[in-house]
């Protein structure tokens, strides 16, 4: 199935509309925390490349259905299926949600992400490229993938390596899940929008002004000047949001146990984390991140981490590529089938995982997730980032 088709398959599961020149995607699954299907992916992959010239259009806002999830993830039941079924709609998932979520980092035009609800896994890809991210009330955040035999992957090696190094190690290694406030103190959110102000904000872009900036001045169509006019929109876009919400706040939970944090997760490795955890059981947030660690595959503890440190140093698109690399060895030989079994099919949550502990774990299983399977410039993803 191409693109094309993938995309007409996904016409109720993602809905499109423009309003007052902002070009609305709505992530239309409630009833699966709005999940995000390939054709949902190809879909908005289409509408966005459209959106980017059309001068109509001057800003792009994403939302959730319903009241429960912005998005939930990727569609990890299908994916399973694929993977077990000896097909390949899982590889080729990947490759196309990775082109998405590079050109949402690299939008011409404003991309507002308005994150009410749950925002897990592939709902982070759709997010964290936005030039806003507005997170609510009811918001609540992870990349849970250790959990499920993954690592977190949607340019999370990008953008969690832009946090400090420690929230991105516990981030990235618990899968914890956070609201709104932690949201603000990580870097992952822009804008706390708290009450009814989601719904102030949606009435104020409905009827915003486009025309008059600050100096009075009407704004000239989009097409062919993107850099300077997109910059102009997005400052006035962030003067009329920005106001609505907090933009910071010194209530955040993880702020209270930050030096403890830094200790425990500025380890050598995973091995230490854990170790220097165990020896602090007596604190209760130690007690709970150590359950939390207990709970995940230790080969993608392993990974990830390593994950971690390689990302810091890379640029975005190498980020997805490396992922992308990942994400073939974690299907083939990694703990994603028996992860997803436990959890979504059998729901026994007893994963048997191939390696038992962290010790157990051959740093050479580890080193061999990094070694690309495309030889030369086989790359699905070499183009990335060229145009």
């Amino acid at each position: 199935m191409n693109l094309r088709e993938n995309a007409v398959e996904a016409q109720d599961e993602v809905l499109f509309d423009v309003i007052n020149g902002f070009g609305v995607i709505t992530l239309n699954r409630p009833r699966a925390l709005n999940a995000i299907t390939h054709g949902m992916v190809c879909a908005m992959w289409a509408q966005l490349n459209a959106w980017a010239d059309d001068p109509a259009v001057r800003a792009v806002l994403i939302e959730g259905a319903g009241e429960k999830a912005f998005c939930a993830g990727g569609d990890v039941r299908a994916l399973y299926d694929s993977r077990v079924n000896h097909a390949n709609e899982h590889q080729a998932f990947f490759v196309d949600e990775y082109r998405l979520d590079y050109l949402i980092h690299r939008y011409p035009k404003p991309y507002i992400a308005l994150l009410d609800g749950i925002v897990m896994g592939g709902g982070m890809g759709v997010a964290q490229g936005a030039a806003l991210r507005i997170v609510t009330d009811r918001t609540r955040l992870a990349m849970p993938e250790t959990g499920i035999g993954l690592f977190p992957d949607v340019g999370a090696s990008w953008f969690l390596g832009h946090l400090a190094p420690t929230l991105a190690r516990y981030l990235g290694l618990s899968g914890v899940t956070l609201t709104a406030a932690d949201t603000l103190y990580c870097g992952l959110a822009d804008v706390w929008l708290e009450g009814d102000a989601p719904q102030r904000l949606k009435t104020m872009l409905k009827q915003f002004d486009w025309h008059t900036g600050a100096t009075g001045a009407p704004i000239k169509p989009l097409a062919g000047q993107y850099a300077s006019d997109s910059a102009a929109l997005l400052e006035r876009l962030r003067a009329a949001i920005l106001p609505l919400g907090r933009t910071w706040t010194d209530a955040a939970p993880l702020a209270r146990v930050r030096a403890t944090l830094d200790r425990h997760f500025s380890a050598v490795d995973v091995h230490g984390i854990v170790a220097s955890l165990a020896d602090d059981q007596h604190t209760p947030w130690a007690a709970e991140t150590l359950a939390l660690l207990q709970q995940r595959s230790p080969l993608s503890l392993c990974v990830t981490d390593r994950q971690l440190e390689i990302g810091r140093r890379l640029d975005l698109a190498d980020a997805f590529r490396m992922e992308l690399v990942l994400g073939h060895h974690a299907f083939a030989t990694g703990d994603f089938v028996e992860g997803v079994r436990a959890l979504l099919i059998d729901k026994d949550k007893q994963p048997r995982w191939r390696y038992a502990t962290l010790a157990d774990v051959p740093a050479a299983q580890v080193e061999a997730f990094f070694v690309s399977p495309w030889p030369g410039d086989g790359h699905p993803l070499k183009a990335l980032g060229e145009h």
